[in-house]
């Protein structure tokens, strides 16, 4: 399977396009570069760990990616706190964070299945 194939990888790329966006005109750098790499940090991490070769270096990038999910969700509430996020938009981006890292959950359990199985 290719990741471009997977769902939770499709949609971590489309809320991370959507962070991107929506605060490309935040003159914050420094929050707009932590919050922008760990929205990029989701799909990217997914999709390095199908292209690795070991079923056990595969479940590290998608717990790296589940991480990510969680770092991302305390930048928005930091975000939606300091005026930089509006409530509305956060809470959506907060929503779709929670369900990719569910997804994402629910992937390394499958794919711990196959290692437990060998």
């Amino acid at each position: 399977m290719r990741f471009e194939d997977l769902q939770v990888w499709q949609r971590a790329v489309v809320l991370a396009t959507s962070i991107y966006k929506a605060l490309s005109a935040v003159k914050d750098f420094s929050f707009r570069d932590q919050i922008t790499r760990s929205a990029l940090s989701v799909p990217s991490n997914i999709a390095e760990g199908f292209e690795r070769e070991s079923l056990k270096e595969c479940m590290a990038f998608l717990s790296y990616s589940k991480g990510s999910c969680g770092e991302l969700r305390t930048q928005i509430y930091i975000g939606i706190e300091i005026g930089y996020i509006s409530k509305e938009t956060g809470q959506d981006w907060i929503r779709e964070a929670t369900e990719i890292s569910s997804m994402i959950s629910s992937l390394i359990k499958t794919k711990r299945s196959f290692l437990i199985k060998k």
